[in-house]
């Protein structure tokens, strides 16, 4: 059976992108973000995964607001991104993994979960810069040393899952995998937040105290975010901020105790808390 080796939580800002077209990494502004990174790309080098399940949210590249599905996974043979006016570079197209993908989508649907099944996908910079970021040898090239799976949560437009049903998203994802008859390695992604809005009247809201307390619980106390309500967690960490889902439900498909092996937060990036957290299955 496969096994999931591990997760990692990281932050996906446009301006990322662009800090690492323009090689920034150790500009001032960046460097405290960027140096985040090199501890978990040391472990991903030696634990080797093979399969990568990134759970993210779509920006308007694959779906936009006439067609929102709650949860929807990728079942296409690769996955290309495209220039989304951010001034990203679009990168080699990701190599999808078939058989994880119908498993996958089979399980959940099993579990109740209605999912969308995508056979094309177009994936943004949510799966693009974490791919960027944790193997940066293989972003021009495109040889990614990982296959990919991806799954969307919608984060967008209302009605938004809520913490609860992400979380036992995420451990239907968890089990799903680990019912997988291969000998594969797996790692899940989750790609999103932390505090942060764009726009309106709080535009440029960030609430360090939330994140780091929300950071800390997937570690000690993972269900602990599920007992707020999607517009408490908005007044929390801002209308954009409730990307943390992701993180939620990546820790939820981690298949008991963690440990953490690496963490990370600075403020701010692009009006953002940035963040970066590596769980080991313990």
């Amino acid at each position: 059976m496969a096994k999931i080796v591990g997760g990692i939580a990281t932050s996906h800002v446009p301006a990322i992108g662009r800090a690492i077209a323009k090689g920034l990494q150790q500009d001032p502004y960046w460097k405290p973000f960027f140096d985040g990174f090199p501890p978990i790309r040391q472990w991903l080098n030696e634990v080797k995964p093979d399969v990568a399940v990134v759970l993210y949210n779509d920006h308007g590249l694959n779906f936009f607001l006439d067609k929102m599905p709650t949860f929807s996974v990728g079942a296409a043979a690769e996955y290309h991104n495209a220039d989304e006016g951010w001034g990203i570079p679009a990168l080699a197209p990701a190599r999808g993994n078939l058989d994880l993908s119908w498993h996958l989508i089979e399980s959940l649907v099993e579990n109740e979960f209605d999912i969308t099944t995508c056979q094309e996908m177009l994936i943004d910079h949510a799966v693009s810069l974490p791919m960027a970021l944790l193997w940066p040898e293989h972003k021009d090239s495109g040889d990614w040393p990982v296959t990919v799976v991806p799954v969307c949560i919608n984060t967008v437009q209302v009605p938004l899952p809520s913490a609860s049903r992400c979380y036992k998203l995420g451990q239907s994802i968890g089990k799903a995998i680990e019912a997988w008859e291969s000998d594969a390695r797996v790692v899940v992604i989750g790609s999103g937040g932390l505090s942060h809005q764009l726009d309106g009247e709080r535009a440029g809201f960030v609430n360090k105290e939330f994140d780091l307390k929300f950071m800390e619980s997937l570690i000690s106390d993972p269900a602990w975010a599920t007992q707020y309500s999607n517009h408490e967690l908005i007044e929390q960490v801002g209308t954009q901020g409730i990307e943390l889902l992701m993180w939620l439900a990546t820790r939820a498909a981690l298949p008991g105790k963690v440990s953490k092996l690496s963490a990370n937060y600075h403020i701010p990036i692009s009006n953002t808390a940035a963040g970066t957290l590596l769980m080991e299955n313990s």
